[in-house]
């Protein structure tokens, strides 16, 4: 049995990608401008969602590189 691992570059997007998820969650609620003024803008929560977005597709694709590797046999 091949034992199968998560791509590194998938963890690391995927970890990138839901810290700026919490952060962009954060500036919406408001709460973020008590940390930092950036955080204060709700324009700032809205791109850092987009941001996590972005990461999350783009950790997507080795993900789904190596599953058809795996299927194909290599």
């Amino acid at each position: 049995m091949k034992h199968h691992h998560w791509p590194y570059t998938f963890i690391v997007f995927t970890v990138l990608g839901a810290i700026s998820l919490i952060i962009g969650i954060v500036a919406l609620a408001g709460i973020g401008g008590g940390l930092h003024p950036l955080l204060a803008d709700e324009g700032t929560g809205i791109a850092m969602i987009a941001t996590a977005v972005a990461f999350f597709l783009t950790g997507a694709f080795p993900l789904v590189l190596r599953r058809l590797a795996e299927k194909e046999g290599a």
